[in-house]
């Protein structure tokens, strides 16, 4: 197994797919007096029938930063020329081994991918990744590499730190970027650490907030003080980040107050990643096979979003809101983008 710190492995096989795609725009470029252009990948989760999709157009779509409302360029749908995915999936090893039977379906799922997604795959495990398989278009080796978790704890088991490790040694590409993460989310490096505190986990989705997850009382365990990292730093390097949720092992896996914690936290990345979390409470799914149906639609409806933003002094991300008027469409994105500095940006005009 080869650990993500040394990703040599990843550029080569990516250089040799030769995925790219075609977009229009690049982030930094000039977009007019004191803006940059940036762009970022947004999805239309609008639930329809099989009747024709609709396309998203720069007309459908609105930004703004702040108050102030931005211009936008263009809107690239993900699809022909432009359909290039990176797409990892990501199992925790500390998974109970009763998740067996799903993985078939994710098996499935990756051999139906198109032949412009490359897939990788590996495991958390010590707060890290176990590659398994180097992103790859050959989609019959990708799922050969889905093996059953192992099952066992250690003491540096944490799903936040390993995510952030992928995320961080994943160079990247003018392409979509995503992962899926499988996992009960639970923290069991920083668990111990923070048993003197509490805070209610919040049921089903977790609310948009750039606010620390650390609480103010004490008492019970609370949410990773990793989780805002994790998902600045998917937001920061453009990853979408999807979640479902597989029961763990050990004593914490079997807490019902752990369990909701943690899916707590990986909803919340998933969410501000403009991702999807999916789960039935903290029970067992029966069955991958619905959610990742759901996911496929999400992969097969996202568009490029090229616009232009107001830099601060410094190269930093940015908060902004993507919305639509039309009743058509369903926009999820992320809650920022990471926006070049000021100076950073070429002096060039209209």
């Amino acid at each position: 197994m080869k650990r993500l710190k040394h990703p040599l492995g990843l550029l080569i096989v990516l250089a040799l797919l030769g995925f790219g795609a075609r977009i229009v725009s690049s982030q930094g470029s000039s977009g007019g007096s004191g803006t940059v252009q940036v762009h970022m990948v947004i999805t239309d989760q609008a639930v329809r029938d099989d009747r024709e999709i609709p396309i998203l157009r720069p007309e459908n779509v609105q930004v703004r930063q702040g108050n102030t409302p931005l211009k936008i360029d263009t809107v690239i749908p993900a699809r022909g020329d432009n359909a290039a995915l990176q797409f990892f999936v990501l199992i925790d090893d500390t998974c109970d081994s009763g998740i067996g039977n799903s993985l078939n379906d994710l098996r499935d799922f990756i051999n139906a991918q198109p032949a412009t997604t490359a897939i990788g795959v590996g495991y958390m495990s010590n707060a890290t990744i176990q590659i398994a398989q180097n992103f790859t278009a050959d989609h019959a080796a990708a799922a050969k590499a889905i093996r059953l978790p192992r099952g066992t704890l250690s003491s540096m088991d944490s799903p936040y730190l390993s995510l952030i490790s992928l995320i961080k040694g994943w160079p990247e590409q003018k392409v979509r970027r995503e992962v899926l993460m499988v996992s009960d989310g639970i923290d069991r490096l920083r668990g111990e650490r923070m048993s003197d505190r509490r805070t209610a986990p919040a049921p089903g989705r977790a609310p948009r907030s750039t606010t620390s997850s650390m609480p103010l009382s004490t008492g019970m365990t609370t949410m990773s003080p990793d989780v805002d990292t994790a998902s600045a730093a998917a937001q920061r390097y453009g990853v979408i980040v999807h979640g479902i949720y597989a029961t763990g092992v050990g004593r914490a896996g079997r807490n019902s107050w752990e369990a909701q914690i943690g899916q707590s936290g990986v909803a919340k990345i998933t969410d501000e990643a403009g991702g999807e979390y999916f789960s039935l409470g903290t029970q067992s799914l029966v069955s991958f096979k619905p959610y990742l149906d759901r996911l496929q639609k999400i992969l097969d409806n996202q568009y490029y979003l090229v616009f232009r933003a107001v830099p601060r002094g410094k190269a930093s991300l940015q908060r902004v809101r993507i919305s639509t008027d039309a009743p058509a469409f369903e926009i999820a994105a992320a809650d920022n983008v990471w926006v070049p500095a000021a100076d950073a940006a070429p002096t060039k005009k209209d």
